[in-house]
């Protein structure tokens, strides 16, 4: 057992440590604004922006629960007098009464990296489980904490201090929990691929090592009942994450004791060659990079994923096109068609695969008030064809700012579908969030300042 491992076992191990039987609330919803890695051009910044409901690598971040008519959900906010110092939030909005509460502050974080946001489960006996991740450091660490009470967010104990960044948490009914996770490698530049399991959410096996080749890789996933999906790619020298390239796929049915490829192939892990047998397509030959989005299942489980290629890491208008696109294993081959066009490497779309087969993706393709920049404004996409054609619908427009990451709750309901922040691509900016319906008709903007312990949403269009 590697020393990382025993770390990571040893803190998982540790007796829950009690905190404030009620947490601070925040007298309303502002969202962080992070940029990374400046240009030096017109652009600023590789991306940045109103990144609240940001990285993708981090899910769920929203899920809906029937019992009490709830979408609980995470988010990177910030203090009053900063636009810049994450706070890690926690709240929910009520379908019943159409209301959200004051937002609570689980934590502060101690950083102004949106990589730091959090990701969150709810157990079969409705407690809610918040992943905060870090982000390649060894100085600021990532927690786990649980709820004090189901279905409550006023009070939560910290359960463990660990070393896990880009959180993937997935719970199994009547199993536990299945944590596909990330970990910096080689001075905090690589980053590999690792899973953990728990039966309670307070000891944990150690981490177990899926994929580490040449500078690692970013992955997203999803559970359907026993089953969870994922699909990454990877980061070849000596660019990194900044050449990330072709197209991978696993799934496991058994809590990861067997990870298999598409075709039902039980995979050796972990993998260490770009050519193994999870790879999809080789993108890398066509010098194309590839940005992974989100995964649906269709209704004969097949899975199928969301992302765009582009020619470079830059922004601007030299690296395109940037093209959305769809891959979907047809039950004998990966059927890959594209969606629409975009002005961002890092703009996002989530996507559902609804009961009646409807494609539908909320997605931030269209250029918005800075162009070039992370975000825009969000366009529904729906297809009645598994892709083959598309039909849009306009859901922001006039924006003063870029919309930014719409994301999927699971078990989304048709009042509350799609949330997301904005902001400026170039320079702090103040950052709402938004939520909107199903059809993309109305878009609710949370509250910036409450003076109610309970308000409803501002509906802006």
């Amino acid at each position: 057992m590697t020393k990382l491992a025993l770390l990571f076992l040893a803190m998982a191990c540790a007796a829950a440590v009690a905190q404030p039987d009620q947490l601070p609330k925040a007298d309303g919803y502002r969202g962080i604004w992070y940029p990374n890695q400046a240009t030096h051009d017109e652009y600023h910044w590789k991306y940045s922006g109103g990144l609240g409901t940001y990285p993708q690598q981090q899910e769920p971040i929203a899920i809906y629960v029937k019992k009490v008519n709830k979408t609980f959900f995470v988010y990177g906010g910030t203090t009053k007098d900063s636009r810049t110092h994450l706070l890690e939030m926690v709240s929910y909005y009520d379908h019943t009464t159409g209301m959200v509460p004051k937002p609570t502050i689980l934590m502060d974080k101690g950083t102004d990296d949106a990589h730091d946001n959090s990701a969150m489960t709810i157990d079969d006996k409705g407690y809610i489980w918040i992943f905060s991740s870090a982000h390649g450091t060894s100085t600021r660490p990532s927690f786990l904490h649980r709820s004090r009470k189901p279905y409550d967010i006023s009070a939560f104990d910290l359960v463990l201090k660990s070393d896990f960044s880009y959180s993937q948490p997935w719970y199994i009914p009547g199993q536990g929990f299945l944590f596909l996770h990330t970990h910096y490698e080689h001075n905090h530049s690589q980053r590999a691929l690792y899973w953990s399991t728990s039966k309670d959410g307070y000891t944990w096996t150690s981490q177990k090592l899926l994929a580490y080749v040449d500078m690692g890789h970013y992955q997203i996933s999803l559970q359907q009942g026993n089953r969870v999906a994922t699909f990454f790619n990877y980061h070849p020298s000596p660019l990194g994450l900044n050449a990330r390239t072709n197209l991978y796929y696993l799934e496991t049915s058994d809590m990861g004791n067997t990870w298999r490829n598409i075709e039902g192939k039980v995979v050796a892990l972990p993998l260490t060659t770009v050519h193994n047998d999870a790879l999809i397509h080789d993108y890398q030959a066509e010098h194309l990079l590839v940005f992974l989005k989100d995964v649906q299942f269709d209704a004969e489980g097949h899975p199928v994923v969301l992302y765009l290629t582009t020619h470079g890491w830059e922004p601007g208008p030299k690296n395109g096109p940037r093209i959305f696109r769809t891959a979907r294993w047809t039950g004998k081959t990966w059927e890959i068609r594209d969606l629409t066009t975009t002005d961002h490497n890092y703009d996002y779309g989530c996507f559902y695969i609804e009961p009646d087969g409807t494609w539908r993706v909320f997605a931030t393709s269209d250029p918005g008030p800075f162009p070039w920049g992370t975000g825009g404004e969000i366009v529904m996409w729906t297809s009645h064809n598994q892709g083959q054609t598309w039909a849009r619908h306009q859901v922001t427009e006039g924006s003063k700012l870029n919309q930014s990451y719409p994301r999927r709750p699971v078990n989304a309901q048709p009042d509350f579908y799609a949330l997301w922040a904005d902001g400026s691509p170039l320079d702090p900016s103040p950052s709402s969030l938004y939520f909107t319906n199903k059809e993309g008709t109305h878009v609710w903007k949370l509250p910036e300042t409450m003076t109610h312990a309970f308000e409803k949403p501002e509906e802006i269009r």
